[in-house]
């Protein structure tokens, strides 16, 4: 019988605020044995951080536990213990030691101005009776157990082939230790998680909980990390809980899968059933809304087309459940129509060798080399059409985007919008150029003001290019903008914190409509967004297209969801364009093996990949 190693019962959490209490988790009950991972899958809001926050006792006022009881296992055959009722004293000596945990955004988690070696060591001795030495040796051995770090066997193997023979031990061990001294800033995203995921098993924990770990890493990357941590997990026969609000990613690392909504439980099972046979309609809307591979459908399903929910008087959440419409697919008749439509028009856009480097500095300060991030790229955009970029972090996608914007200077090569050489303009002709382009960034969060209305914020471009003739006039565009992206004009009056992610989202969508353009690129303009409000935003600017034939240049590193927006895709890889064809084509027969390895870096949910997973 496996060793029960976590049992949540009846937890409740509340915050408080100046009228009223919300509860954030309402009466939730799970189980875990050790060597099982928990997966827990919501949208925002759904209570799924919470929960984890009062596992750890990190809740932070004015979020308090008002009911329920946590009952851990510290090791086999011991009495459990409530940690909801240990001294904070007590509770600091299991936390990073018994139980670890890996946060969503790990830029955030780590100091930026202590080494990562610091960082490490400094768990380390604080849960272990060790010396500095040997807990220098102990944070090693763990980021080579994370693979950031080589075997000692490979270390020397390099060494050996590259003549470095003599002092080979003394090598290694500089190697070794010279990771130790680079700061959070010098490793990229997917070398921070490792990081983070070597300190949180650097003390053995019983339970390692993983908040959102993959959320704002690529799609390769984040396929490493899940299986670094399936295979850590099985290795060490590890309890994790795995939370994300992507069911697809879920299915393939989780044993049992747990679906809140609005702080409850309203679904709970085997991960392969829960994904293949769901039964709430609140778990059938968050695996319709994914774009997926091996259909096109003419616009995804919410989950809003599953269900509706109205709160009580009392607050209680009543949930009626909805036959959704059937999805209407897109036929390769339709397609080739459409591809055949664009191939006659002129191009809107023409890119020719464009290319675009950052300076590497000297150590004196002269300018020694460029680091190209756009090397050479030639290609077309049709009026109308939906051009596709993707590839991973650093390969040059965002960095193109806004060249094409000439919000970065390129160093040579030719863009030509609208039959118009814009590589050199400047002053009031650029200006007047910037009606026609537009761009939809990729944070809602970061992209507005705080301390602006929304409703000002939407006029600020109508007040640049001096649209509309009155004070008036001005409003009235922008509460028919609000209304088209489906908020009211009432929005005007409030402030960006008021809103969902998905709303500010909206809201940016309007702002870069305001005057028209004829071209938007969306950068990352949904990857920062829940599985089903990404549906939302994907059906309206695709509704938006139509209505305004405008034409979009869509970035990504989620192939899935670039399939789904697009007529052609570019792949990038290090500045260059490395394939290029029909979204069809670019999926069904990818040429080049780094395609080949984005594509099986998305997660399906598919039977296959599932074993695949679980059998690690």
């Amino acid at each position: 019988m496996s060793e029960t190693v976590l049992e949540v019962r009846n937890l409740q959490v509340e915050f408080s605020g100046d009228y009223s209490i919300v509860k954030a988790v309402d009466g939730i009950s799970f189980q875990l044995n050790r060597g099982e991972t928990l997966g827990i899958v919501g949208e925002s809001g759904s209570g799924k951080s919470v929960t984890a926050l009062g596992v750890m006792g990190l809740l932070q006022t004015p979020g308090r536990v008002s009911g329920g009881e946590i009952w851990f296992s510290t090791q086999a055959n011991a009495n459990p213990i409530n940690l909801l009722e240990l001294p904070p004293e007590e509770m600091q000596l299991h936390r990073g030691g018994d139980i670890a945990m890996i946060f969503q955004e790990p830029m955030s988690s780590l100091n930026p101005v202590y080494t990562i070696g610091f960082q490490l060591t400094e768990a380390i001795m604080r849960h272990q009776n060790v010396s500095t030495e040997q807990a220098k040796q102990i944070a090693i051995a763990g980021l080579q157990e994370v693979k950031l770090l080589p075997s000692d066997e490979l270390i020397e193997q390099q060494y050996i082939e590259t003549g470095h023979q003599a002092k080979l031990s003394q090598l290694v061990k500089q190697h070794k230790e010279a990771i130790l001294e680079r700061y959070p800033h010098q490793l990229s995203g997917g070398q921070l998680q490792r990081v983070m995921i070597a300190m949180a098993i650097s003390c053995n924990p019983l339970l390692l909980i993983a908040d959102e770990p993959t959320t704002a890493l690529d799609v390769t990357v984040q396929a490493t990390i899940v299986d670094l941590l399936g295979e850590l997990q099985k290795s060490r026969d590890m309890a994790m809980i795995f939370i994300t609000h992507d069911l697809g990613l879920i299915s393939e690392i989780a044993d049992y899968v747990a679906v809140m909504y609005k702080g409850k439980v309203v679904e709970y099972g085997a991960a392969a059933q829960i994904f293949s046979n769901p039964q709430h309609p609140y778990t059938k809307g968050l695996v319709a809304c994914r774009p997926t591979l091996n259909r096109r459908p003419q616009k995804l399903l919410t989950v809003s087309d599953y269900m509706n929910a109205e709160q009580t008087s009392t607050g209680e959440v009543v949930i009626q459940a909805k036959e959704p419409p059937q999805p209407v697919e897109v036929t390769a008749e339709e397609i080739f129509a459409r591809l055949n439509n664009l191939s006659e028009k002129p191009p809107l856009l023409q890119i020719r060798d464009l290319k675009v480097g950052f300076p590497v500095r000297g150590a004196f300060g002269g300018t020694k080399r460029y680091t190209m991030a756009v090397n050479g790229v030639s290609f077309d955009v049709k009026p109308g059409e939906t051009l596709g970029l993707v590839g991973e972090s650093g390969c040059g996608k965002t960095t193109l985007g806004r060249t094409l914007l000439r919000l970065i200077e390129p160093m040579s090569g030719h863009i030509i919008f609208d039959g118009q050489d814009i590589t050199t303009l400047k002053g009031e002709p650029l200006q007047k150029l910037r009606r026609e382009m537009q761009i939809v960034f990729q944070n809602p969060f970061s992209s507005l003001d705080p301390r602006m209305k929304i409703g000002d914020a939407v006029v600020e471009p109508l007040l640049i290019h001096s649209v509309g003739k009155t004070k008036k006039q001005r409003q009235e565009r922008v509460a028919e903008l609000l209304e088209r992206v489906g908020l009211s004009a009432d929005a005007m009056n409030r402030y960006p914190h008021q809103f969902s992610g998905g709303q500010r989202q909206r809201v940016c969508i309007a702002r870069s409509l305001a005057l028209n353009p004829k071209f938007i690129i969306c950068d990352e303009s949904v990857s920062a967004l829940d599985v089903s409000v990404q549906a939302q935003v994907l059906n309206l600017l695709k509704e938006l297209q139509d209505e305004f034939q405008l034409t979009y240049i869509f970035i990504s590193h989620d192939l899935s969801v670039v399939k789904f927006m697009s007529d052609r895709i570019l792949v990038m890889n290090r500045g260059q364009i490395v394939e290029q064809g029909t979204s069809e084509s670019i999926y069904r027969e990818p040429q080049e093996e780094y395609t080949q390895k984005l594509i099986a870096s998305i997660p399906t949910g598919s039977p296959e990949r599932m074993q695949s997973r679980h059998s690690l």
